[in-house]
């Protein structure tokens, strides 16, 4: 390209443009019988959407184009034609109602292309999406390189070559590249267009922002924050005592607005102390009968100061088995139980303990959590079936007495993060109790972990406590980072799986 570019400006398409646009039209599509719009097309397609209407000029003169409507995608079969969705050319098709941007026509004059002037307008369609709240976009993709192969090929063979780098075609490599994804061929989608033989493939881009139309007066929150506890082991002399610090901090957490509150694993073992005197089996289970009021309480805190509030865990019998389980007590008033699945031989040994058989998620007013028990982040497996369900942020009580303890927890947590694409909060206890059996001292750096891509901190470290210290820590985290993650990142850990040789199932 000859011409030297000192200014480019992405701008609305108006009517003043019209003749500069017909002979753009006419350049870039020198192989298309009529390859310009009317006049008075282009004015009723302004009318109806200004704002779907753009054009990218180059030294104050167009470049390109990228013309759009807004349709009701059930009312369009997937096997429809230009014709068909433009409603004879009228765009009697738009509506302001409907839930998908259609692509009516996007170019770049040969003598810009190499310049990716084209990402900028699919760039803002996508934006265009985003802020109009519509489930993606969507349009009928050309196939210019189709008929140097027709012969030989199917369309569909032809678009898997074009996929998978064997056979070049600058059109759909363009829209491929952009994130858009083939879903079928549109056989006589063009008339007159002979070097895609008048196939084309429809293509989409789903908007990961879409949220559907609710009537609710609250939507569930982007921007969640998380309040972790880093509970001091201390002597209490009753369960009124204990609950006192409890409140205490789910006072502070409320008042600094956050969404959860996290105890740790056996947070309220201090009151075993009163039956040092037992073996550690009868002791456990003298602690499990304060379970059920504690509960009680926090149950009424998460009401009355507007927070989510998961119970971190307790010993609790169900009958005559013993169970390691907690409650999430949300602030709407309902309550679930989870239990923690896979017991450490110590709890197995000295306390008699038998592991869950719960595997869920729970839907919140942020988002859908997961929620395992210390030891079990220490199994990848139940993270990703939890994963598979839609997790957003995965809650780790645990409880570890020394330092290479909490360092099988906090590194396979941090693990979990990556693999999933979640976030992952874990809280401990600190402090010693030396008239406790079995639970004589605690060591714990409460964090909160990301996934590690660019929107997140380079280490995936989001925020973290001091080592063994009483303490809060408050993070907030965006959930539609995740969302980005999941169709942008640079890995994709959760959609690159191959299925195709293993799965994961619950039984």
């Amino acid at each position: 390209m000859k011409r030297k570019i000192k200014d480019i400006e992405l701008a609305f398409l108006t009517i003043d443009d019209y003749q500069e646009l017909k002979q753009a039209m006419i350049i870039a599509y020198q192989t298309i019988p009529n390859p310009y719009w009317e006049e008075s097309e282009i004015q009723s397609l302004l009318n109806k959407f200004s704002e779907g209407q753009i054009v990218i000029k180059v030294n104050g003169h167009i470049a390109g184009c990228a013309l759009s409507i807004i349709i009701d995608h059930e009312k369009f079969e997937e096997q429809h034609t230009y014709k068909k969705v433009t409603g004879n050319y009228t765009f009697n098709t738009h509506t302001k109602n409907g839930d998908t941007l259609y692509g009516i026509d996007v170019f770049i004059k040969p003598e810009f292309r190499g310049l990716r002037l084209g990402r900028r307008l699919y760039d803002y369609r996508k934006e265009l999406c985003e802020k109009l709240n519509l489930k993606g976009i969507e349009f009928g993709g050309r196939i210019p390189n189709y008929h140097k192969y027709q012969e030989e090929l199917s369309p569909k063979e032809y678009i898997e070559k074009v996929k998978s780098k064997k056979i070049s075609d600058p059109v759909l490599n363009f829209q491929l590249s952009n994130d858009f994804y083939p879903v079928r061929v549109l056989k006589g989608y063009l008339d007159g267009d002979a070097q895609s033989n008048e196939y084309a493939v429809l293509l989409k881009w789903d908007n990961i922002y879409y949220e559907k139309p609710s009537k609710r007066a609250k939507d569930i929150k982007k921007i969640v924050r998380l309040g972790l506890v880093q509970w001091q082991m201390r002597p209490y002399k009753n369960i009124n005592e204990l609950m006192q610090q409890a409140e205490y901090f789910v006072d502070t957490l409320s008042a600094y607005k956050s969404d959860f509150a996290l105890f740790p694993e056996f947070f309220n073992a201090p009151l075993m102390a009163q039956y040092n005197q037992l073996s550690e089996a009868d002791a456990i289970r003298k602690l499990a009968e304060y379970t059920e009021p504690i509960i009680q309480e926090f149950s009424k805190l998460s009401i009355a100061y507007n927070i989510n509030i998961i119970t971190g865990s307790m010993p609790e019998l169900v009958g005559d088995t013993l169970y390691n389980a907690g409650y999430l007590c949300r602030r709407n008033g309902s309550v679930e139980r989870y239990e923690k699945l896979h017991m450490t031989p110590d709890e197995v040994k000295a306390w008699g303990m038998t592991g869950g058989n719960k595997i869920q998620t729970y839907d919140t007013d942020c988002g859908k959590i997961g929620i395992l028990i210390c030891y079990d982040v220490e199994f990848p497996e139940v993270c990703r079936l939890l994963s598979d369900e839609g997790m957003d942020i995965l809650f780790v009580p645990f409880l570890t007495d020394t330092q290479n303890g909490y360092s099988r927890v906090r590194y396979c947590a941090q693990a979990r993060a990556i693999e999933n694409e979640c976030y992952v909060a874990i809280a401990g206890s600190v402090g010693n109790l030396p008239k406790v059996h079995n639970m004589d001292i605690q060591y714990a750096q409460s964090m909160v972990f990301t996934p590690c891509d660019f929107a997140f901190p380079t280490t995936g470290i989001k925020s973290e406590a001091t080592p063994n210290t009483e303490m809060i820590l408050i993070s907030d985290v965006d959930l539609d980072l995740l969302r980005e993650l999941h169709s942008f990142g640079s890995v994709k850990n959760l959609k690159d799986r191959r299925l195709d040789l293993y799965e994961l199932k619950k039984r």
